[in-house]
């Protein structure tokens, strides 16, 4: 049994008096690339802002390796949504790279020769070298995504937290992300993400964490992907059957 590296207990949190999550208790094992999956609304951002001491639960807590965040933070990196980011920001790709250093150096400390070399091996490897002093305004939409993924890579994490990372990127470029989250699993890590395409949760995760709100479901991706609590996360609307279609429309034509 691989030791559990994310747990929430009885995890509830509200805005403004309003539910978002309620009651959430689960743990998922280490090396394994976990989708959050739910409709709109249902809370998906807010476990990962929880996770990170972004917002405050009401009650309950999640621990990482069965310990607090503070003690373990620098082990964890974050990617926001895409539009989170001011992208007008006068930064070029290597340094926001290079951020991802920061909690090594402090925020006062210089950026050495070997930081400077893993920003540019992290740009490398996610096929961005060529953009490195780039202003990030200049990049594409995949290229911007994949500049964060960089950032994640430099800090050499143990666990990705990662705030729906395809949307608004090609299909291509999805597909790469996807390959280098998988080497990285590969590698021991493990990795969160909000994702939305129900087709194509069953290629990418070894787990999925089911939501509304509440807790539908939390397991391998085979055994609680089905179509019974796709019902209960979604309700029996428009948005599952279109979601449904999709799914069929894609293994028909050969896409998983």
């Amino acid at each position: 049994m691989k030791e559990s590296i994310l747990t929430a207990e009885d995890l509830t949190v509200t805005y403004e008096k309003n539910p978002v999550l309620w009651d959430l208790s689960f743990s998922i094992p280490s090396g394994v690339l976990v989708g959050i999956v739910g409709p709109n609304g249902a809370g998906k951002s807010t476990l990962l802002k929880a996770a990170l001491g972004l917002v405050k639960p009401l009650s309950g807590k999640i621990s990482f390796f069965n310990q607090p965040l503070d003690k373990v933070r620098q082990r964890i990196a974050y990617v926001p949504q895409r539009q989170s980011v001011d992208w007008d920001f006068p930064i070029t790709a290597l340094q926001v790279v290079l951020m991802g250093r920061y909690g090594r150096l402090g925020w006062f400390g210089r950026p050495r020769k070997a930081d400077r070399e893993a920003a540019a091996k992290a740009l490398d490897l996610v096929g961005l070298s060529d953009c490195a002093n780039r202003q990030i305004s200049q990049l594409s939409g995949g290229q911007q995504q994949r500049l964060f993924l960089a950032r994640a890579f430099v800090q050499n994490p143990d666990i990705f937290l990662m705030d729906e990372p395809f949307a608004g990127v090609d299909l291509t470029t999805e597909r790469e992300i996807i390959d280098l989250l998988k080497k990285q699993k590969n590698e021991g890590k493990t990795i969160f993400i909000v994702h939305h395409d129900l087709p194509t949760v069953e290629t990418y995760f070894d787990w999925t964490i089911l939501l509304n709100k509440r807790l539908i479901a939390c397991g391998p991706t085979s055994e609680v992907f089905c179509p019974d609590n796709l019902a209960k996360a979604f309700g029996k609307t428009p948005t599952l059957f279109d979601e449904a279609a999709s799914l069929s429309a894609h293994k028909i034509r050969g896409y998983l």
